[in-house]
C-alpha cells in the first residue's frame, strides 16, 4: 500500500472521527440523563411489587433504622419506590432538573448506610471485599458521578470540542 492511499484512510478515519466526536457532544448528556432516568424509574417500579427488588429487604431495614423504627417496612419500601420514580421521571422528561438532582442526591445519602449499619452483609472482609450487596450499593458512585455530570449542564454548560 502507498503512502498517499495510507493517507487517505487516515484522513477519512479522521473525518468519521470528528463527526461521531461531533455528535456525542451534542447528544451525550441527554443520553446520560435519559438513561439514569430509566434506571431510577425501572428499578422504582420493582420496589412497587413486593418480592422483586432485589434490594428490597435492605432498603426496607436500613429505612427502619434510619427512622427509629416509626414508618412500616411496607410503606417505606412503597415511599422509596414512588422517590425513585420522582427521579426517574425528572430524568426521562428533562425538567426540574435541579429538584430531581437534589432529590437523588438525597436518596443516595440514604443508599449508603447499609455499608455503615450492616457491615456483615455488605463486605465479606470490611472494608474493601463487598458482597454483591455491597457492589450494589458502592456502584451508586457512578450514578452519583452521572448526576453530577447532568447538573454540570443545568445552567448551560455543556461539552465542547478543544
Amino acid at each position: 500500500m502507498s503512502t498517499k492511499y495510507m493517507i487517505g484512510i487516515a484522513n477519512k478515519l479522521n473525518l468519521l472521527d470528528q463527526r461521531i466526536t461531533q455528535w456525542l457532544m451534542q447528544n451525550a448528556i441527554t443520553l446520560l440523563r435519559v438513561s439514569l432516568g430509566f434506571i431510577f424509574l425501572w428499578f422504582g417500579i420493582l420496589k412497587l411489587i413486593p418480592g422483586l427488588s432485589a434490594a428490597e429487604d435492605l432498603a426496607e431495614r436500613t429505612i427502619n433504622l434510619l427512622t427509629f423504627g416509626l414508618i412500616p417496612d411496607d410503606v417505606s419500601r412503597v415511599a422509596l419506590a414512588l422517590w425513585e420514580c420522582v427521579i426517574g421521571l425528572g430524568f426521562v422528561v428533562g425538567r426540574f432538573t435541579r429538584a430531581t438532582l437534589f432529590l437523588l442526591l438525597l436518596q443516595m445519602a440514604g443508599t449508603i448506610t447499609p455499608l455503615l449499619f450492616f457491615p456483615a452483609e455488605t463486605f465479606t472482609r470490611y472494608p474493601y471485599a463487598p458482597t454483591l450487596e455491597g457492589q450494589y450499593i458502592i456502584k451508586n458512585v457512578v450514578l452519583v458521578s452521572a448526576g453530577l455530570v447532568i447538573g454540570a449542564t443545568v445552567r448551560g454548560g455543556r461539552i465542547i470540542s478543544p
